[in-house]
């Protein structure tokens, strides 16, 4: 079955053969094949290994693997789900590796992790791995083998010093957590030495080519799609957005250098294209981008396209995406409250979302999915009423167009102005309310799990006193009662679930991830909360 999946692949990349003496690399993803090889992140630092010479690198999945070194002396995953710490725990102990970094000697490869979970907040997944990449991998990722060779054959120790010296590299084993008590909030986060730098520094990559798919297949979960990375990061910074946050600045991948060439590369090998990005309509070219999409040598193209900015959904976009086969568009919208978007900064008026729609119908597509969130700070019974006021004003405004509203629970994540803030208690209430009241205008309602919510507020803000909890809550299951029966184990040892999740955390508190410096400097993330509640800060 292994050979087969593989060998089902069409590679868009030529790996060099490897030297001799290259440094045996096992990359992994920790979920099966078909997930894993979806990740355009995972795919491209595969094959920037795999165009190495002086590195050899095999793949492994949780389903299958190529054959892998005897000896590694590099472990890595990339990491885009929160609860994939489960696998990696499960292959660390298959490859006979100690799950925890102290466990680790001269013997055992160096196991390192990326990608956006970590970058966001490696705090409770800090025990586990050697050495952790913040950023992005384009830079990053040479500088790390590079410096790899210089202490290629030092002790552990000497190796884990050198690597902490280069920009975006964090050794988390060399910082020292205090805290005010065992369950009490964080004291200090330090250097063990002097040597070791203060704040490590998210790396961003600022050039015109951005990421493209160097495989595709059938085997994958979007099958046989090739995805284009349009534009990095979001302009709009809306308060609670950590695909904005983190990625700062807006980036964009150059129309005639990088884009065209990109998909015109990719078409001859399958006819699905995937444009990626959080805000892929705001390309300063998009429309010149849609004009060469739309070239009749492309007829047969299926495009799919990432969550559109509301106000950028034209008829021609509608039109061009429904001869391409996709019958439906994706906005965020958040509610229908216009207190509540000036709150979180979402620059969008109701009659935007509604001219969204009937564009969205007049250029032929079938379905329109709005996402929203409950739970926002400042959020009120009525600000809900408003949401619903406004999925029946879409409805009487693009009658037939096939209307679903996703919604999840607000979470606090690092590096955003709402940090601070916990998960609202009255969260699946509200989710509850909503489906009440829409269920019967025949508007479709998907509800996230509001455990999962909680779940991931836990992980997003959770500090390194939870590898105890993750470890634990991996022998019960990963339902939300798996962890409250874990709290219940550590009770004492760890701060409770109501710390974590439900507290509003006061400014002056150090946070997880104080050593670690995302985009902006926390002065403009509270600059930035002041502007979303003005004079609230004072009574905070």
């Amino acid at each position: 079955m292994t050979s087969s999946v593989f060998a089902s692949e069409r590679w868009l990349f030529s790996p060099t053969t490897p030297q001799t003496d290259a440094i045996p690399v096992i990359f992994a993803f920790p979920n099966e094949y078909t997930v894993g090889i979806t990740s355009l992140g995972y795919q491209v630092v595969w094959a920037t290994l795999a165009m190495r010479e002086d590195v050899q690198v095999s793949r492994l999945f949780t389903d299958i693997r190529e054959q892998l070194p005897r000896k590694p002396e590099i472990l890595g995953f990339s990491i885009s789900w929160e609860l994939d710490y489960v696998n990696i725990l499960s292959l660390l102990e298959s490859l006979d590796i100690p799950i925890r970094a102290n466990g680790r000697d001269d013997s055992h490869p160096l196991v390192f992790g990326g990608g956006p979970v970590l970058t966001a907040n490696p705090e409770p997944f800090a025990d586990f791995f050697d050495v952790i990449l913040l950023g992005d991998g384009e830079n990053l990722l040479p500088n790390f083998i590079e410096s790899y060779k210089q202490v290629r054959q030092a002790s552990r120790t000497t190796q884990l010093q050198a690597l902490a010296q280069v920009p975006g590299i964090y050794v988390p084993s060399l910082y020292d957590v205090e805290y005010q008590g065992k369950d009490g909030e964080i004291k200090s986060i330090k250097p063990i030495s002097p040597e070791v730098p203060l704040v490590v520094q998210k790396q961003t990559y600022r050039g015109n080519s951005l990421s493209t798919s160097t495989v595709v297949t059938e085997k994958a979960a979007w099958e046989s799609i090739y995805m284009v990375e349009v534009v990095r990061s979001c302009p709009e910074m809306c308060r609670f957005c950590l695909a904005s946050y983190l990625t700062l600045p807006f980036r964009t991948a150059s129309l005639n250098s990088s884009l065209i060439p990109a998909i015109e590369k990719g078409l001859a090998v399958t006819n699905r294209l995937g444009l990626l990005g959080a805000s892929v309509t705001q390309h300063p070219e998009f429309e010149a981008l849609l004009d060469y999409i739309s070239q009749p040598k492309y007829d047969d193209v299926r495009l799919s396209i990432a969550s559109v900015r509301t106000n950028t959904v034209t008829v021609q976009l509608a039109e061009t995406l429904a001869k391409r086969d996709t019958r439906s568009l994706t906005i965020a919208v958040e509610s229908g409250s216009e207190k509540l978007r000036q709150i979180i900064n979402k620059k969008l008026h109701n009659d935007q979302i509604i001219q969204a729609a009937i564009n969205a119908k007049a250029g032929g597509l079938k379905a329109l999915k709005l996402y929203g969130m409950v739970g926002i700070p400042g959020e009120e019974p009525e600000d809900l009423q408003q949401t619903v006021d406004m999925m029946q004003s879409i409805k009487k405004a693009a009658p037939g167009l096939r209307l679903t509203l996703g919604c999840s629970t607000f979470v606090p994540k690092s590096h955003t102005p709402f940090q601070w803030f916990g998960v609202n208690r009255e969260g699946e209430k509200r989710l509850k309310m909503l489906q009440k009241q829409l269920k019967p205008q025949g508007i479709e309602f998907r509800p996230e799990s509001y455990n999962w919510s909680i779940i991931q507020a836990l992980l997003s803000r959770g500090d390194r006193r939870l590898s105890q909890l993750l470890e634990l809550t991996r022998g019960f299951g990963d339902s939300l009662g798996s962890y409250k029966r874990a709290f219940k184990q550590l009770k004492g040892e760890i701060p409770d679930l109501d710390f974590y999740v439900y507290s509003n955390w006061s400014t002056q508190q150090i946070l997880p991830w104080h050593h670690l410096q995302g985009p902006l400097p926390q002065s403009t993330l509270l600059k930035h909360l002041a502007d979303s509640f003005p004079g609230f800060l004072s009574g905070w």
